[in-house]
């Protein structure tokens, strides 16, 4: 300071250096369509009510019912009734009921379809346009698309898309669905998926999964010459009838929003460098497809593009679990594991953010100390949480920034200063190897 009044002054010297703060790591962005609320435009919700407040709830079912015997005469005995119905492609409102019921929180919600109602079928440029929007918003790092299955293998496209998405903003991941159960939906995966460079950005899972969730209805709704409403005032047998076949049609769905709320309850519980993986689900009666041992070995490894599938499986005791951990890059020891690639999305943004208040700082010794010591205390943090393997904070990641190290002479006149980080991320184990053998008696 300039001091020239004869005076007390008070000045405050830093000590401490700038520190990094961890960011966010499961908010994932639904896109998808809605009864209503705004289009195109990302929206924060934190709970099932804030979503039914702003969008509404699922599309009413068109039931059919069948009378056995053919009448609605109430001395008519016995009585039974059945329902069919042609579910509609429209899931928005049943995936945040799995993803809230298997640990998310915080969530975007982009919605495509119109401002009140629904449309008449899922559109692959809509969905397109909502992803698009989603470049302009910093916080989400998951992506998933509830309704892409009625796309049919054109979801694949958009899943492409999706993951060019992720590749270009760094900081967010794809969960992607298997289309179908039959025994071709792997192979339509693997040869419709774009396998360009960036497959490390998302996850794939299969099947899909038969929930305790009931479609949502009309109480209007037909049942024989009367509706629903009719009947409950009327003849409550017939409709207390009515009212269980509706329920017996449980939901059948893709299982990526299910697994978003993993993804969120692992990385709150015990952090993002976890594998969400052995986690069973909830609001799950039991896969769509039964898959064994041998079974997996073809989804969990793609000795052709790597494409690896995670199963989705039922265990006898242990209820239906997650059991698969790697990324669509199966074939890469750098990104096999979602785990991995997630905490260097992790990382990589948390110290983006952190240096960006260097930018402009003089390019000197004394800045490049304070950004190294800034990034070495972030990084021994997680080390000291279990995010990296080693011993010793040095065996576990390295810093490194200055002239003749990372930069030369010419970079620093042109403006840049490079600093170079190294991390040995722990990874899931995958396959656990008992080996027994026979001891010899000694005495």
């Amino acid at each position: 300071m300039n001091y020239k009044t004869p005076g007390v002054y008070v000045e405050e010297i830093a000590k401490f250096p700038p520190s990094v703060a961890q960011v966010e790591t499961a908010i994932p962005a639904f896109i998808g369509y809605t009864a209503q609320g705004p289009k195109n435009e990302p929206t924060r919700i934190s709970s099932m009510l804030e979503y039914e407040t702003i969008f509404g709830k699922a599309k009413n079912e068109a039931f059919t019912f069948t009378i056995v015997p053919a009448t609605t005469t109430p001395t008519v005995k016995p009585r039974a009734v059945t329902a069919t119905l042609s579910p509609s492609p429209f899931k928005m409102y049943y995936a945040m009921q799995m993803y809230f019921a298997n640990g998310g929180g915080p969530c975007y919600i982009v919605s495509v379809g119109d401002a009140v109602g629904y449309p008449t079928a899922v559109d692959f440029d809509e969905l397109k346009d909502g992803l698009d929007t989603l470049e302009k918003e910093d916080e989400p790092t998951l992506i998933v698309f509830p309704d892409a299955e009625a796309l049919g293998n054109e979801a694949y496209d958009l899943y492409g898309q999706a993951l060019q998405h992720a590749e270009l903003m760094k900081d967010r991941f794809v969960i992607m669905d298997v289309v179908g159960n039959d025994g071709e939906a792997v192979d339509d995966f693997r040869d419709n998926l774009d396998s360009g460079e960036n497959l490390k950005y998302g996850a794939a899972y299969y099947p899909k999964l038969e929930t305790i969730l009931s479609y949502n209805y009309d109480p209007a709704i037909t049942v024989g010459a009367q509706t629903l409403e009719y009947w409950k005032t009327n003849d409550s047998e017939l409709y207390n009838l009515a009212k269980a076949a509706i329920e017996s049609k449980k939901v059948v769905m893709t299982p990526s929003s299910a697994m978003a709320g993993v993804y969120a309850k692992v990385d709150s519980t015990s952090g993002v460098f976890k594998a969400p993986a052995n986690i069973g689900l909830s609001y799950v009666v039991a896969p769509m497809v039964k898959i064994s041992h041998e079974d997996q070995e073809n989804l969990n490894v793609d000795a052709t593009a790597g494409k690896s599938i995670n199963a989705i499986r039922t265990f006898t005791g242990k209820g239906t679990l997650v059991w698969g951990a790697r990324t669509l890059d199966g074939n890469s020891n750098e990104w096999r594991y979602v785990s991995v690639r997630r905490f260097f999305n992790m990382v990589e943004e948390s110290v983006k953010k952190a240096t960006e208040r260097f930018v402009f700082e003089a390019n000197t010794a004394n800045t490049w100390i304070r950004v190294q010591t800034m990034i070495e205390n972030f990084l021994n943090q997680q080390w000291q949480d279990g995010a990296l393997a080693g011993s010793k904070p040095e065996e576990a990641y390295y810093v490194s920034v200055g002239l003749n190290k990372t930069m030369s002479a010419q970079d620093i006149l042109e403006g840049r200063m490079i600093i170079e980080v190294g991390m040995a991320a722990v990874r899931p184990a995958e396959f656990i190897v008992l080996r027994f053998s026979h001891k010899l008696q000694e005495s």
